[in-house]
Formats: structure tokens, sequence, C-alpha cells
């Protein structure tokens, strides 16, 4: 929404109340996928709901109806192909007074989204927008749907000026067909009031909410003396409901109404160039369904009165639920609703409308007593699990099916007590990464519906995972060209050295500091029955007694003793050479400790070799 001079230069901001999006959150609940059509599922529900309200923007302009642009150059855009939004209606640069084409339209499509309540931008008496009011409300009534109003922060609005634009709006208006009154408080009219904080005293509201509706827009209960309720507007908060749990008791205790906002998300980069204004992306539909969630959610204050979607058509802030087009024009770098929903194509312009659809029968479900949406998804089917590299295994199953539609899967690691989810997707297969090379994991798929049903698990599945890089199978020494790691090293003397199969290069430990270490990593669990050490064969390397122990470990972390710590004699007579065998181990890891050394206070190897029995 912009200011009161209706300038094209600013839209609706969020202000404060815009959050960093988590990668969060999405990455906790990516609930999207193909759908059925929405059921009553055991209610009778009506096909438009009057409790879902819709934000609805009627200031845009273009030069064919109005004369010329309005609204469509937000950020400095020369439309029609470059305008000041992210997504790009399937309409294009439409005119707001174009009631009989681009209005009728919406209003089909309202219809179809299952909306009985439209809430129409106001931006004072004689505006832009007032002098179209007429022609969207008989729009509206063609096509069942009513309007309550949206009274925006014009320059020079005060509490009393907004009760007189109430006033006139009830005379001009009131009516209509098309006007909504709530038939379940008393036939009142509805006015949502934008940025009600600017105004501390709204004492003159008194006049006139014996008759009518105000709603502030806060979840502050100590900010609403005066009006009828709260709603939220903002659609970057609704997915982590900040304080909507105590507004909706307080509007309880009180007899007041409470209307949370949600929205399908949040992005008005080309609108506002350079803003820091976080974006909240879509995810494909699963941001719709959380904040469609939590507003219904018992944990965050059970049923509302209403819920105000945030928005119909509001395109510079990117929340549209408007079908978006599919083949927007190039080089400008609009996005879609690709893929929302499993859909793709032109058939994923009215994603959003069918989605919202199913809310609004799931909510006057609800509202009925029925129990919604109970249902779970089938259990995934066929699921399998394959090494993808060395670090990651990726896990695929069969579909399941819902009465309603599975919207996404959670992938868990099996880990006994508790299996922690280790990723979320709409397809069929997922890769987990960060996965320990040569290392055996159990996954099993759970399906999720948009309702929160979980189906039941998989079966489990185990795949272990490649070794690390450079571990191809050795014969023979199995620790040749291997990883390995030392608690120490002088100078260019490194750990490396031991395992290249170079006997004239060495790994040399820090000098006066045993016991030392060398650890070597097979890549994958083998039997060892001896390892083979030397030292350098050069005249200068004479004979030396080096005390050391043999370890071994399947995980690199608990070692158990092979071979027991002893001297042992690398003599240039028999080319510096030691074997030490010990009874058969399975093992990954092999470690020798060195606790002393006659020839140099430091532990010394040219070569560590592992062998099996």
């Amino acid at each position: 929404m912009t200011t009161s001079d209706r300038s094209p230069t600013r839209p609706h901001r969020l202000g404060g109340r815009a959050m960093t999006v988590l990668a969060i959150l999405l990455a906790a609940l990516c609930w999207t996928g193909a759908q059925a059509p929405p059921q009553a599922r055991g209610a009778a529900v009506p096909e438009q709901s009057s409790n879902v309200h819709l934000f609805y923007y009627p200031w845009y302009g273009n030069p064919q109806v109005s004369g010329g642009w309005r609204h469509w150059e937000q950020g400095g855009h020369t439309p029609p192909d470059d305008i000041g939004a992210d997504l790009y209606p399937t309409l294009g640069a439409y005119d707001s007074a174009d009631h009989a084409g681009a209005v009728t339209r919406h209003m089909q499509w309202i219809k179809q989204a299952g909306v009985g309540v439209i809430v129409y931008s106001w931006w004072g008496v004689g505006g832009p927008e007032d002098r179209i009011a007429q022609g969207v409300l008989d729009a509206a009534a063609r096509h069942g749907i009513k309007v309550a109003w949206h009274l925006e922060p014009y320059g020079g609005r005060t509490a009393a000026s907004t009760v007189a634009d109430i006033r006139y709006i009830n005379d001009r208006y009131g009516s209509h067909p098309a006007f909504y009154r709530s038939a379940e408080h008393g036939g009142r009219a509805a006015f949502y009031v934008f940025e009600s904080l600017r105004i501390t005293d709204w004492s003159a509201l008194d006049q006139v909410t014996a008759d009518n509706i105000v709603l502030a827009q806060t979840t502050d209960t100590s900010k609403i003396a005066h009006f009828s309720g709260m709603y939220t507007y903002d659609g970057i908060a609704g997915t982590t409901a900040p304080g909507w749990a105590d507004a909706s008791a307080y509007a309880r205790r009180n007899n007041l109404i409470w209307a949370p906002s949600v929205a399908p998300g949040y992005i008005d980069d080309r609108a506002v160039p350079g803003n820091t204004t976080p974006t909240l992306g879509r995810a494909n539909g699963a941001t719709y369904d959380l904040e469609w969630s939590n507003a219904l959610d018992p944990a965050k204050g059970g049923l509302p009165t209403w819920v105000s979607v945030t928005s119909f058509n509001e395109w510079h802030e990117g929340s549209s639920i408007e079908p978006a087009d599919s083949t927007p024009p190039a080089g400008f770098g609009y996005q879609t609703y690709e893929g929302a929903y499993g859909r793709t194509g032109a058939a994923a312009e009215t994603a959003y409308l069918d989605r919202t659809k199913y809310w609004a029968t799931e909510f006057e479900t609800r509202r009925a007593g029925g129990q919604g949406d109970t249902r779970p998804p089938t259990a995934p089917g066929a699921a399998r699990a394959v090494p993808a590299s060395s670090t990651s295994v990726t896990v695929g199953w069969t579909a399941s099916t819902d009465d309603v539609g599975v919207t996404g899967y959670d992938v868990h690691r099996e880990a006994g007590a508790v299996d922690p989810l280790v990723g979320s997707t709409t397809g069929t297969s997922f890769t987990v990464t960060g996965l320990t090379p040569s290392t055996a994991y159990s996954f099993y798929v759970v399906a999720r519906d948009a309702a929160r049903n979980t189906s039941p698990p998989s079966g489990t599945v185990t795949a272990t995972t490649g070794p690390p890089a450079g571990c191809s199978p050795n014969t023979g020494d199995m620790a040749r060209g291997r990883p390995v790691v030392a608690s120490g090293v002088t100078q260019n003397y490194v750990a490396a050295n031991a395992v290249d199969g170079d006997a004239s290069t060495y790994w040399e430990s820090v000098n006066h500091a045993f016991p030392q270490s060398i650890t070597v990593d097979l890549c994958a669990q083998a039997q060892a029955g001896r390892v083979v050490l030397r030292v350098p064969p050069a005249a200068a390397w004479s004979r030396r007694t080096q005390t050391l122990s043999v370890l071994g470990s399947a995980d690199g972390t608990s070692f158990t003793t092979l071979a027991g710590s002893r001297g042992h004699v690398f003599d240039p007579a028999t080319g510096n050479t030691v074997t030490v065998t010990f009874p058969a181990a399975a093992v990954r890891y092999v470690r020798l400790t060195v606790t002393g050394n006659t020839g140099w206070p430091a532990a010394q190897l040219s070569a560590f070799e592992v062998h099996r029995p």
C-alpha cells in the first residue's frame, strides 16, 4: 500500500514486524505437492466462505482505460512489460477501472478460491479507489462476493476522520447488495484500519462501533481500546505467528474479532530497489500452508473469527494469489508460480486460488463442528537407499496417496530413541548429505498432508557411504595412500610420508615429547593381522629400538589394543624393517603409539603398512 498521495514510488511496507526468514522455516516444513480437489469431509460448508477475507487492491491503471499508468511503474519501471513487481499478472498490466474485463475476471477467480469477502483498499473520499468502488461492488455482486473495507493511512488521517470515513462509506455504499455485513455480528459492516498504531487515541470510534466492526492492525491488546478486534496483515510474521495465541485468547474473553492474516510469500525487490525488507519465499506453496496451519492451530489460539489473506493482488509485495503469468515478458527476472503444489506451466497459474479453496473449506468444516481433514496419507512405498558419494546417500520411494493431497515428505535417520529429521521434499527422492565416509546409515520416510496429518513410516532402508576420496580398494598394503594423521610432526616430516610407498621419506614426530601416535584410515573395515614398519635403509640410520603398541578401531573413536607395547629393533642388517603380528581383527583405523626411540628423541617411520592376516 502507498501513502496518502498514492504515489507509485512506495509500496505498503511490513515495517518492524518483518523478520528474517528462517532457513527455517522452511527447512522444517516444506509441504508442497500435488493435490486433489477439496472436499467437505463430512460437514456442510458454503461454496464461498464469508469468514475468509481477501485483501484487494484497486489502484492499478493503464493508458487504455485511465489515460495513463498508475502503480505499475512503481520502483521506476516502464510498463507494460516492465512493472514494479517480481511476478507478472496473467492479465498483464491491467486497469482496476476495467470493470467488465479485469475486475470481472478477478471476481471469477475469487469465487474459484472459495472466498466470499474482499477487503477493498480505500484511500479517502473522492480518491481514485473511491471513484471506481461502485463498479467493483457491481462486479462482486454478480459473483456472490461481498465487500468490506481496508481504511488506509492517507495524509492527515485521524480518529475523527476515520469515523467520518466509516459514516461516508455506509451512506454511499451501504445499500449495495455486495456491501458486507456480518450476519454473525448483528449485521454490522466491517472495516480494517491499516497502521492503526500511528494514532494513539481512538476513543472517537465509540461513535460508530455499535453499528460497525472496526479492527486494529496489531496483536498488542493494550492498543485496541475502542476497536472491535484485531488483524495482523503482516505476511512474513505469519510463519511464526508471534503473539497470536495471546491475541486470540484475549479476543475470545472479551467477545472481540480475531482475524489473523496469512500470505503465500513476500518479495518487493523490483518495487523498492535496494530495500532491506526480508524476502519470504513461497517454497512451492509450503509457506502458504504453514501460515494457514498456524492460523487454525489450537496451540496458536484455535479457530479465529475470520482469516484474512494478504493478498489477492498486492503485486508490489509479491504476496498475490491472483494468477501470475507462467511465461512473463523475458529479460526482467520475473518469478512464476512454477512448482506450486506440484503444478507446472499454465496449470501453476491458478495454484494459489485452488489452495485457498482447500483452506477455506478446511476452515469452514472446523467451524461447522466437523473434524476437517483427519485422514493421514498412506505410507510411502518401496523405499530404497543407495550411496551417492563418500558423504551422501540418496533415499527414494513411491508416492503416498491422500484423500485431499500429499504435500510433502520428511526423511528421518534411524538413530534409536530420537530419529532426526534430515530433510524434506515434495518429490519422491532425497539426497542426505554431510555423512561420514564408509559408514552404514538407515533411513525411513513419512508423508504429510496440508492439515499436518502424517503417514505411517515407510520401511527402513540402509546404505553405506562410499570410501573417502583416494580410497579405491588396495591389495597387499591396505594403508598405502590412505588418509593418515599424527599427534605431531617436525618440520616437513609429515604423517603422509609413512604411507606414500617411498622408503626415503619419513614421518618424524615432535621431538622430546613422548608418547606420539600415527593413525591410518583404511577407508573401510577390513581384517588385519600384521603391520610392517620401516625407517630409511640409508647407512646414516643406525640401529635403534622404538617402543610401540598397535591399536585398532572400527569408528576412529574407540580403540582396542591389537599388540601390546614393547621394544622393536630397526637394524640396517635387516633393512631397518620390523613386522608386528597380532590376532586377526576387523578394523578400519590402525594406530601406532610410540613411547620411546633409542636412536632419536622422536617417533620415526618411513613405512607404516597394514596387511591382512
